[in-house]
């Protein structure tokens, strides 16, 4: 077997610029005061890109494409089998298993930078969709930003172990090649990182985000005092 190239550049950037995210909204809001406001930014950043990420999963190069490693329940129960032993099957991307827990990743992380549009630092700060919904609906965003935050520190765990795991006792050394691309397999490799349609993707996500940011939530109404 090769040394073949399989993780373009947009999709390293990506896993990187959210591991930075992730770890910067948790910085701001566990252990700075008076942060929050970097906490929205950070968490707008996160939602551009999220969207980038959708796109890329269509079109983006095939190791990127969610259908190169979503596969069926017999596929997952499959692999799971046989995760334990240290003769595998080559999978140039994720693994079947592995696909999943990043789908799974990938929706809380959504449901984080989604619901904290509506939420609010009870001092100054407000999420730009807060005021366009009731106190009713705040309080599911609320819950969803709280609760499922506490179950994507679990995943995050899980998949810290999963690649000391791969690494010391399966021999695949998964993060080097999410920083040089390219991984020892029998697969083809990709040709081309797909670097100029990457830019035009980004640019888009990026007016989109400001969109749902900036133009698109209603202005609050404005009490009039007497």
């Amino acid at each position: 077997m090769q040394s073949n190239l399989i993780w373009d550049i947009p999709t390293r950037l990506f896993h990187w610029l959210l591991v930075g995210g992730l770890l910067v909204q948790y910085i701001t809001a566990e252990w700075m005061d008076d942060a929050m406001q970097w906490h929205f930014y950070s968490g707008y950043f996160l939602l551009g890109l999220l969207i980038f990420r959708l796109w890329w999963g269509l079109i983006g190069p095939d190791y990127a494409k969610f259908s190169s490693f979503v596969t069926g329940p017999a596929r997952v129960y499959q692999y799971s089998r046989q995760v334990l032993s240290r003769h595998h099957e080559d999978h140039a991307g994720h693994n079947p298993l592995g696909g999943w827990v990043v789908l799974l990743m990938l929706f809380l992380v959504t449901c984080q930078a989604v619901s904290g549009l509506f939420l609010t630092d009870d001092v100054f700060l407000d999420g730009p969709w807060r005021n366009a919904v009731e106190e009713s609906t705040q309080d599911f965003m609320n819950f969803i930003h709280h609760r499922f935050f506490n179950l994507l520190l679990w995943l995050i765990g899980l998949h810290v172990a999963a690649i000391a795991f791969y690494s010391f006792y399966k021999g695949q050394k998964l993060v080097p090649a999410m920083f040089h691309g390219k991984k020892v397999t029998k697969a083809k490799g990709i040709t081309s990182s797909k670097l100029m349609l990457a830019i035009v993707l980004a640019l888009c996500s990026a007016a989109l985000t400001y969109y749902i940011v900036e133009l698109a939530p209603p202005k609050a109404a404005v009490e009039a005092y007497y």
